[in-house]
């Protein structure tokens, strides 16, 4: 091919020749640099749990306000607040003079029926002695008038049987003195019990093993009864049973139906910088349809005291659990409506949108059920800034961010 010298070819040609060859260049090598990058990290298999973060509180395992179940005035109280007791500890002591008259009456008149018993006991003894003497007379004149007829007058032979009649009747009437005096001695001694209940109703005693956490009455306050509905009485003490806390924990409706008797819970509280874990032992089995939650409880021993009621606890409880579950990061999955995608980058380095069917989510990691296989390269962040088929650079995310 001839050469010509430079200064022959117009300078506009040469400029489009230049302009073509640049252009020729960039459509044949284009540079990796310009791709757009992706952050992409691998699906992977590996154990994955659910878990609910919800505050609970603390309440004492059994709460009671004491009432007396008599009227009268506090003649001794033997307890204030913070003070332990056990079961069947006196509290307190009520003054009613009308309850302890009644109570020797009651006492009196149970002497006085069984003094009754004996009496009607000696009667029936009296009663047997004469009819015994009599019916022996009425035998031995039978007797005689048998052998020698004639020689008893007729009417003395049945004045001595009628007495001998007599006297049996007697003594069955003896025992049924007894009888009635016995049932009567019943009676009293149930009007004494029920006085005597009433009496021992005068000690506010406790149920059980606790710590008096308020104190409504001193010396000398008088207290109405507690048996009837309609008297706003005014209890002695407030117990409660500290020893063993419940934890109780509402539950969102979403969740109501991963909750099972035995769960593992992991318990914190920050006010005394301790963590523990726990289970679930009941829960309501039903919402409450103000806040539609559920009320979970935990057993929490606390024989120290060191866990007061009404403190407050951070609870973690496992929902779900699956030990071999493909899954990614949770940034990774798109939400559209009721429908969820994952933007995977392929083997040609180019993104494909994959729709997925989700499991259980994690704290920062999603169950992946369907759509997408393990060591797939999705992408963990600016999906929306990709589109389907584009061209891009992958690069690993960094994990902090995962």
């Amino acid at each position: 091919m001839a050469r010509f010298p430079t200064k022959f070819v117009p300078l506009p040609l040469l400029l489009l020749l230049a302009g073509c060859a640049k252009q020729l260049a960039q459509d044949v090598s284009p540079e990796a640099d310009t791709l757009p990058a992706a952050s992409v990290v691998q699906a992977v298999r590996s154990s994955i749990a659910s878990r609910l973060r919800v505050a609970g509180q603390f309440i004492p395992y059994q709460d009671v306000d004491l009432h007396a179940k008599v009227s009268g005035y506090i003649r001794r109280i033997n307890v204030d607040i913070g003070d332990r007791v056990h079961a069947g500890e006196i509290l307190a002591v009520l003054e009613v003079p009308e309850l302890d008259a009644q109570l020797a009456g009651a006492k009196a008149e149970v002497r006085h029926t069984e003094s009754e018993i004996r009496r009607a006991q000696s009667e029936v003894t009296r009663a047997e002695s004469t009819h015994a003497a009599l019916h022996a007379a009425y035998t031995r004149l039978q007797q005689a008038a048998d052998q020698r007829p004639g020689l008893v007058a007729q009417q003395e032979l049945d004045d001595a049987r009628a007495k001998d009649q007599n006297s049996e009747a007697q003594i069955e009437v003896a025992k049924a003195a007894v009888e009635a005096a016995r049932q009567q001695l019943g009676v009293s001694n149930a009007d004494n019990l029920r006085v005597q209940t009433l009496s021992n109703y005068s000690m506010v005693i406790a149920p059980f093993n606790g710590v008096v956490t308020m104190r409504y009455a001193d010396v000398g306050s008088l207290i109405q009864a507690g048996t009837a509905s309609n008297t706003q009485s005014m209890p002695v003490v407030q117990v409660a049973q500290s020893d063993l806390l419940r934890l109780r924990m509402p539950v969102p409706e979403s969740d109501v139906r991963f909750i099972k008797a035995g769960a593992p819970v992991r318990i914190r509280v920050t006010a005394l910088r301790r963590s523990w874990s726990g289970k679930i032992v009941r829960f309501t089995r039903a919402l409450d349809m103000n806040t539609r939650t559920m009320i979970v409880e935990v057993d929490v021993p606390n024989r120290d005291l060191t866990l007061s009621p009404g403190m407050f606890a951070e609870t973690e409880i496992n929902l779900q659990q699956h030990g071999s579950a493909l899954n990614v990061p949770a940034q990774a999955v798109v939400r559209d409506g009721d429908k969820a995608f994952i933007l995977i980058v392929n083997g040609a380095h180019r993104v494909e949108k994959r729709l997925v069917v989700t499991g259980i989510e994690g704290d920062n990691r999603i169950e992946i059920l369907s759509g997408i296989r393990p060591g797939d390269s999705v992408i963990v962040s600016g999906q929306s800034s990709y589109q389907p088929d584009q061209h891009v650079r992958p690069q690993p995310a960094p994990e902090v961010n995962l």
